[in-house]
C-alpha cells in the first residue's frame, strides 16, 4: 500500500538551486524528489510555487528575560555599551542595565517572553539558546518565568535555557549557588561572562566553575567572552582550554568575542587552532555593537559560527523582532558579506550552521532530518535577504504552525489622469 504523507511541499527551491518536492511523515522528511516526479498522496499539500524553502531559523544568543525592558532601563546603558570602542561596556552591564533586575517579576516577564516567542514562530525561528540572568539582584525570578513559558511553547519553539550569572561570580558572591539551583530547576546550559571579573585569575575561576558544573551534570556551556574593545581580554582562550580540561569538547559556545577583532593576526590564528581542538562554536551579534568577531576568517578556517539576535528592545539594542533574516541582512553590511556565495552563507549562519553551533542536527533539507521548514515567498536568495519577510508558511515537525499573508494595493493614477490634473491646476 502506498504511504500517505502528512505533508507534501511541491515546487520547493533549495539554496543550492534544485527544485524539488519535499514529503513529510512522522515529523521527519521522508522524501526529497525532483519536481515533477511521482509522489504519494498527502494529508496536507503546500505549493511553494518555485519559492525558496529553507530549514527553520536558529537563534544562538537571546537574552529572553530582558525583552522589551528598554523603557525600564533607559538610554544610559545603551549609550555606554555601544559607543566608541565599547570601553564602557562593563559599566553599562554591572551598573546601568542591572537596575532593571530590581523590578523583576514574573507577572510582566512571562507576557514579554510569550510576545518574543510568538514573533519567533511568525518568523520561523524554532530553536533559541535563551540566556536568563541569575544573580543576587535578579534571583531566580527570571529563570522561573522563562522555564514556565518554555513548557507552554514545547513542541513549537525549542528553548535551550542558559543559567547566566550576568554580574559575574567572584564580583557577585552568591551567584554561583543561584546558578547551580537554576540548573536543578531545569536550565539546560551553564552560562558565564568571565571578562567581567576584576582579574585574569578570577576570570579563570569563573570559567573553571562553569565547565566543572557542566561536566558534572552532563550539560553544555555558553559564555559571553571578550565583549569589549580590549585586545588584552583573552577569555575565549580560557573557555576553550577549560573545555578541553573538563572533557567538554564540542559542547561549548562563545558569544560575541568582539575583542578578537582587535587581536594581532598571530593571536587570532593561535586562537583558531585552540578553538578547533575544543570544538568551540561561536555566535556573533554584529548589529549590537561597533565591534564584532572576525566571522569570515573563522568560517574560512572551518570553525562553527552562527549569527544571533542577542536582544529585543532592551538596554543593549533598541530594535529586534526575532527575525533572523533581518539579522542576516544587517550582517551582510556589517560583515561585508555581499556576493552571491556570501548571501547563501548568511542564510546558513542563521539555519543549519547555527544549529550545529548549538549541538543540534544541522543537515539541511534531506531525507531523515526533522521536518522544521520555512516556505518563503521569494525565489532568489538576494530577495530573501533584501525583504527579510516572514515566511509564507512555517512548519514544525511536519505541521504548519504559522502562516503569513500580506497584500498591498497601489492606487496609482494613470499617466493621462495625472497630465489632466496637472493641466487643470
Amino acid at each position: 500500500m502506498t504511504e500517505t504523507l502528512d505533508l507534501l511541499v511541491h515546487d520547493a527551491r533549495l539554496l543550492d538551486g534544485r527544485v524539488v518536492s519535499i514529503g513529510v511523515a512522522g515529523g521527519q522528511i521522508s522524501l526529497v524528489r525532483e519536481a515533477g516526479a511521482p509522489t504519494p498522496e498527502a494529508t496536507t499539500t503546500i505549493d511553494a510555487g518555485g519559492a525558496l524553502v529553507t530549514s527553520s531559523f536558529v537563534n544562538g544568543h537571546m537574552h529572553l528575560d530582558k525583552v522589551y525592558t528598554l523603557p525600564l532601563a533607559g538610554d544610559g546603558a545603551l549609550t555606554a555599551y555601544t559607543s566608541d570602542t565599547m570601553g564602557n561596556a562593563m559599566r553599562s552591564i554591572v551598573e546601568d542595565a542591572s537596575a532593571v533586575k530590581k523590578h523583576y517579576d514574573r507577572t510582566w516577564i512571562m507576557p514579554n517572553v510569550r510576545r518574543a516567542l510568538d514573533e519567533a514562530l511568525t518568523y520561523g525561528t524554532l530553536h533559541v539558546q535563551a540566556f536568563v540572568d541569575v544573580d543576587t539582584t535578579a534571583g531566580l525570578e527570571g529563570m522561573a518565568a522563562v522555564l514556565a513559558v518554555r513548557e507552554e511553547y514545547r513542541g513549537l519553539v525549542d528553548l535551550q535555557v542558559v543559567a547566566f550569572p550576568q554580574d559575574g561570580l567572584l564580583r557577585d558572591p552568591g551567584a554561583a549557588e543561584l546558578c547551580e539551583e537554576a540548573m536543578r530547576m531545569g536550565a539546560d546550559v551553564v552560562g558565564g561572562i568571565p571578562w567581567l571579573e576584576s582579574t585574569d585569575r578570577e576570570a579563570r575561576e569563573h570559567v573553571d566553575w562553569a565547565c566543572r558544573v557542566a561536566a558534572a551534570g552532563g550539560h553544555r556551556v555558553a559564555m559571553l567572552v571578550d565583549d569589549a574593545g580590549d585586545p588584552s581580554l583573552r577569555t575565549t582562550a580560557m573557555l576553550a582550554e577549560a573545555m578541553i580540561e573538563h572533557g567538554l569538547q564540542g559542547r561549548g559556545v562563545a558569544c560575541h568575542g568582539r575583542a578578537i577583532g582587535t587581536y594581532p593576526t598571530p593571536s587570532v590564528l593561535r586562537l583558531i587552532q585552540l578553538a578547533k581542538a575544543a570544538g568551540l562554536g561561536f555566535v556573533s551579534d554584529p548589529h549590537t555593537g561597533p565591534l564584532h568577531l572576525p566571522v569570515r576568517a573563522f568560517l574560512d578556517d572551518g570553525l562553527a559560527v552562527a549569527l544571533g539576535q542577542d536582544d529585543i528592545e532592551d538596554a543593549y539594542y533598541p530594535f529586534g523582532r526575532h527575525n533572523m533574516l533581518e539579522v542576516a541582512f544587517l550582517g551582510a553590511h556589517l560583515l561585508q558579506f555581499l556576493t552571491g556565495p556570501d548571501q547563501v552563507r548568511l542564510v546558513e549562519l542563521v539555519t543549519d550552521r547555527a544549529a550545529r553551533v548549538l549541538g543540534l542536527p544541522g543537515d539541511g533539507i534531506a531525507e531523515g532530518t526533522a521536518a522544521d521548514l520555512c516556505v518563503h515567498g521569494s525565489e532568489r536568495v538576494v530577495d530573501l535577504l533584501r525583504e527579510h519577510a516572514a515566511p509564507r508558511w512555517v512548519v514544525r515537525g511536519g505541521r504548519v504552525v504559522a502562516e503569513t499573508e500580506t497584500r498591498t494595493r497601489l492606487h496609482r493614477a494613470t499617466a493621462t489622469t495625472t497630465a489632466t490634473t496637472t493641466a487643470a491646476g
